[in-house]
């Protein structure tokens, strides 16, 4: 709200006034500390105080282009657009001379070409110093005339593009502004009727006819009279050529300025062909990006589905091996149980000896046992009473050697 137009303000050349400083300017005046707290809630009247505060004039300066009181002010002045007569008072006031540039500058950026020309020129017979910050940073030292002469003549002033306006000759034919007239002109007419007073007095005391006039007189008469003419003939003359050289100064800027227009079109032609290469290069290259992108996991995808096929066969494999082995345990054990059975059968089939058929009956059974008991009996040495010489002969027995015969 503090960086809007005044609603009841009036469009300054089909424009909003802000819109006379130039957008990049604008933004470091809304940053800058001077106007957020000096500058909010100014009104026409207020806005004396600041102005009459000010030190010096100036534009934007440093690498940051920090803007200057002077134009933080201006701006301010193009937001509220203060009524005509104000800005009038602002320029008639010799005691605060910085007060008189600020009315100045606004009038250059708001008024007609008439109104700049009334309120101005009479400004050139100021000539007091003013303190003026370059771009640098640094102070130089200029005058009141001089600034004046750069708002009427330049078409920059205090980084800012000021509006064009009408050569005072085209005015003057038009007959909406009255020739200017010099401060020193009355001067000029006083010495001349002072130096004519003194020839007739001095001609008057050499004469003896007061009423009758000499021929010197007249002839001196006479080459003043074409000593003014030829001085207004050479005026004129000067002044045309001022008009020529105006005019051709105007064309020579305005095809300038149309040449200026055509390269400006030609670089913004080369400018968008190199944005629009850029563009299809980047393109291009996001579309190499996604096909790779792409590829690449179809790439992982299918590797991770052969590892996947791989992993799948590999356990089938495994499976079925087991499976196998499984069978080959179950066929074994059958078929060794199946022998078992076969033994057990086949010796259960044999006709043993019956008990009490002879005087051996007793003892028939405890012989097989006994040769079983021997036969189980080992030769390795292992099963002897003591546990430390079994210990040995198993260590023997696995090193090969024979067993320890105690």
């Amino acid at each position: 709200m503090a960086n809007r137009t005044d609603p009841l303000a009036k469009s300054i050349r089909g424009t909003n006034p802000q819109n006379l400083v130039e957008k990049i300017v604008r933004s470091k005046i809304y940053q800058n500390t001077y106007w957020k707290e000096h500058c909010f809630g100014l009104t026409a009247e207020t806005l004396v105080d600041k102005a009459m505060e000010l030190d010096h004039l100036g534009g934007t300066y440093g690498g940051n282009s920090k803007p200057t009181p002077f134009m933080c002010l201006i701006l301010k002045m193009l937001q509220i657009q203060p009524d005509k007569e104000i800005v009038v008072e602002f320029i008639k006031n010799d005691d605060y001379k910085y007060v008189r540039i600020l009315g100045a500058f606004y009038l250059r950026l708001t008024g007609t070409d008439i109104d700049v020309y009334r309120y101005l020129e009479p400004l050139y017979n100021d000539y007091r110093k003013l303190r003026k910050k370059q771009d640098d940073g640094y102070f130089t030292l200029v005058h009141v005339d001089e600034v004046i002469d750069e708002l009427l003549t330049k078409d920059y002033s205090c980084n800012i593009a000021l509006p064009r306006i009408k050569k005072r000759w085209t005015l003057e034919s038009l007959g909406t502004l009255e020739p200017r007239k010099s401060v020193l002109e009355d001067d000029f007419e006083e010495e001349e009727e002072k130096e004519e007073n003194d020839g007739l007095e001095d001609g008057l005391d050499n004469e003896k006819d007061y009423y009758r006039r000499s021929p010197a007189r007249e002839r001196e008469r006479d080459r003043r009279r074409d000593s003014h003419r030829h001085r207004d003939r050479d005026y004129e003359r000067d002044r045309d050529y001022d008009r020529d050289r105006d005019y051709d100064r105007d064309r020579d800027y305005d095809r300038e300025r149309g040449r200026g227009r055509e390269r400006e079109r030609a670089r913004d032609r080369d400018r968008d062909r190199d944005r629009d290469r850029d563009r299809d290069r980047d393109r291009d290259r996001d579309r190499d990006r996604d096909r790779d992108r792409y590829r690449l996991r179809e790439d992982k995808d299918y590797g991770r589905d052969r590892e996947r096929d791989r992993d799948r066969e590999g356990r089938e494999r495994e499976r079925r091996e087991r499976d196998r082995d499984r069978g080959r345990r179950r066929s074994h054990s059958r078929s060794r149980s199946r022998s078992r059975e076969r033994k057990r059968h086949a010796r259960d089939s044999a006709s043993p000896r019956r008990r009490g058929d002879g005087p051996d009956d007793g003892n028939t059974h405890e012989e097989p046992k006994k040769k079983k008991e021997k036969k189980e009996k080992k030769d390795d040495g292992t099963d002897h009473p003591d546990p430390e010489i079994a210990e040995a002969n198993r260590l023997r027995a696995s090193l090969g050697l024979k067993p320890l015969k105690l």
